[in-house]
């Protein structure tokens, strides 16, 4: 049997290093543009946290798993920011009408929910996401309920008992792990699911551009998930009341880093047409 083609990809853009500072300006005029809308992204998902801490906070090591499994799951849950930022750039209306197309109605408009070119990508790449993310918050509980020296119930436990601990090591192979899950599903994801929603791209043309991406520009990418991992922290940190403009920010942003990375003019357009927007001015 013959073997498959290797896809065809979109060409990839190299940028400058500090490009990334440029994407989260264009995400603050995007966010200004379309009002509370995005807002309202960045407060659903911190009354979710708000859930998860009230159900979670007598099993911190659980919790902690959760909260930064939110690392893995982010590009799925930004996907109608990206909508939004894909209207404003068209001059289309950018409104809740929007948000409610772009998570509902391709569910009725493309019923062959596991071929290659339809509106499906995008379960199959969040649900592959959300495994992840489960599979760490699995890994996370387990690494600190077995090896802590005592119970970790609460976050000043996890302070005590794990990053400060006397030695450091549980600490550090718990950073270890989570880079290794989160460096991969970086490269995977950074311009993916922009990709998909914009474009009729596989599962695998979206994911082997991202890591051509990367691999295109490995410093500016250092910088984009340094910028992602830090915005991030600072929203965890804030009680989760900073993700309500971290989650809209960083999923403008990302929108952005896709316009500016990959020239996906080649793909038909996911609404159907064939033609492409080109790149921003």
């Amino acid at each position: 049997m013959r073997p498959k083609p290797p896809p065809t990809l979109p060409p990839v853009r190299t940028i400058g290093p500090m490009q990334p500072l440029a994407w989260l300006a264009l995400a603050w005029r995007d966010m200004v543009r379309t009002g509370g809308l995005s807002f309202a992204h960045g407060l659903a998902v911190a009354l979710f946290g708000g859930l998860l801490l009230a159900v979670a906070h007598h099993h911190f090591g659980l919790l902690v798993g959760a909260l930064s499994g939110f690392l893995v799951v982010a590009p799925m849950l930004a996907t109608s920011l990206y909508a939004l930022s894909r209207a404003l750039e068209r001059g289309e209306p950018a409104n809740a009408a929007l948000v409610r197309r772009t998570w509902l109605d391709w569910q009725h408009s493309h019923p062959a929910k596991w071929g290659d070119h339809d509106y499906w990508c995008l379960v199959q790449f969040g649900a592959l996401l959300a495994l992840a993310a489960t599979g760490w918050v699995l890994t996370s509980a387990a690494l600190i309920t077995l090896l802590a020296p005592l119970p970790v119930r609460t976050p000043l436990d996890f302070m005590h008992h794990v990053v400060l601990a006397p030695d450091g090591r549980l600490f550090a192979l718990w950073l270890a792990l989570g880079s290794l899950l989160a460096a991969p599903i970086f490269a995977s994801s950074v311009v993916a699911m922009p990709l998909l929603l914009d474009r009729r791209a596989t599962l695998r043309q979206a994911v082997l551009t991202s890591w051509q991406a990367v691999l295109a520009n490995p410093l500016p990418m250092a910088l984009w998930a340094a910028l992602i991992l830090g915005f991030t922290l600072l929203g965890l940190a804030s009680l989760l009341l900073g993700l309500i403009a971290v989650l809209p920010m960083l999923g403008h942003a990302s929108w952005h880093a896709y316009r500016d990375l990959v020239d996906a003019s080649g793909l038909p357009e996911r609404g159907g047409g064939a033609g492409g927007v080109g790149r921003r001015p």
